[in-house]
């Protein structure tokens, strides 16, 4: 009688596992980003030491603890410089040695859970007892400030310099400085196609959605073909194509405060209606990269007497947040290199370039103001740049 060989698992564990730098990289800031949102401290490690955070807006008091066991010192509060100027109400020059963060000492009334969040959120009531002062920014603030925005979290920390020991003592993640400041283009090279179907849709019948996952696991990117555009690729031709990122408020609810809405499903029937067809990039990069929730943070700045870009930089956003090289990997994953860009952005065309996109040309993508987004259409125009008409 034959003796029964291994079984399927053993022959499994048997094989050697080839762990791919990158994609364990790309799961450690995953994993902290997720940490951080459920307000439990994280150690960034870098070449000058280390780092204990936690998000000002979520930690609660069992963070604040684990966070003082790590810390080596005091912790102090890292904010954008624009954010830190109004909570000072004053001025903050921008030092180099800052590297787009400011820290503030935090006195013991200050290092509360609500406390904490009226810091970080220039939306929350203010009621603060205690004044900070600025102080020196610690090392590894920038790739802390970077963690944050990866996690659509407001860019607020508790911060403290902590042993290299401190992650593993404690049970709290550890991660690399390189691979938070890495992540965004690791994870957009990472893309790849996971799904497709054809979706008719109501002004374009010969339409298929193809979904794209990072090998993070994060939200997927959806890019939406209309007609054959992969054939006019192939021989040589240019469809349209935009990015547009998603909007929650404008493509689904109708909301009148943008022109996304409008600008969704004028560029698909207006791909239809071409004979080159068109890829529309539906990218997961709500308010420009900052979130949903702090979209609604920002028109919250909005109604109080701030426009747009303003509202972003008050929370401690950029003016646009969002990685076009996205868009460009998911092009080349459906054969589309050579573009004519409906868009009225020139940024969109400098980032599609500088990834690689041929971008053959731009066409305007124009929608009249509905008498409630006026003034985010003027924005758009005089300090974004947009090629809107007067």
């Amino acid at each position: 009688m034959t003796p029964p060989g291994p079984s399927t698992a053993e022959q499994i564990a048997d094989v050697p596992v080839a762990l791919d730098p990158t994609v364990l990289a790309l799961r450690r800031v995953h994993r902290a980003v997720a940490e951080l949102r459920r307000g439990t401290p994280v150690v960034i490690s870098g070449p000058d030491g280390c780092l204990v955070v936690a998000a000002a807006e979520t930690v609660g008091a069992r963070g604040l603890g684990e966070l003082a066991e790590a810390a080596l010192t005091a912790p102090v509060l890292l904010l954008a410089p624009v954010r830190a100027a109004a909570v000072l109400q004053r001025p903050v020059p921008h030092a180099a040695e800052d590297e787009g963060a400011v820290a503030l000492r935090l006195p013991p009334a200050l290092l509360a859970p609500e406390a904490l969040r009226s810091l970080a959120d220039p939306v929350a009531e203010r009621l603060l007892p205690e004044q900070p002062e600025r102080v020196t920014a610690p090392a590894l603030a920038q790739p802390a400030i970077a963690l944050a925005k990866l996690g659509r979290l407001l860019p607020a920390l508790v911060a403290a310099p902590a042993t290299e020991g401190a992650a593993a003592r404690l049970g709290l993640l550890g991660v690399q400085a390189a691979d938070v400041l890495g992540y965004p283009a690791s994870a957009a090279t990472s893309l790849a196609r996971v799904a497709e179907a054809r979706v008719p849709l109501e002004d374009a019948a010969e339409a298929r959605i193809v979904a794209f996952r990072a090998a993070d696991g994060g939200i997927e990117h959806l890019a939406i073909l209309v007609g054959t555009p992969e054939k006019t690729a192939a021989e040589g031709g240019a469809p349209l194509v935009r990015a547009h990122s998603e909007c929650f408020t404008g493509d689904l609810l109708g909301s009148l405060r943008c022109d996304c809405g409008p600008q969704l499903r004028g560029a698909i029937a207006r791909m239809a209606r071409d004979p080159a067809g068109g890829v529309l990039l539906y990218l997961a990069q709500e308010g420009r990269g900052i979130g949903l929730v702090n979209k609604l943070r920002a028109y919250t700045l909005q109604d109080q007497g701030l426009d747009t870009l303003d509202a972003n930089r008050a929370l401690g956003y950029g003016a646009d947040e969002r990685n076009f090289l996205v868009a460009a990997t998911m092009l080349r994953a459906v054969g589309v290199e050579r573009v004519r860009l409906l868009t009225n952005n020139p940024d969109k065309i400098e980032g599609l370039s500088a990834c690689g996109i041929e971008v053959l040309g731009r066409e305007a993508h124009v929608f009249d103001p509905n008498g409630i987004n006026d003034g985010y259409l003027k924005t758009k125009a005089l300090r974004f740049g947009h090629l809107l008409p007067e």
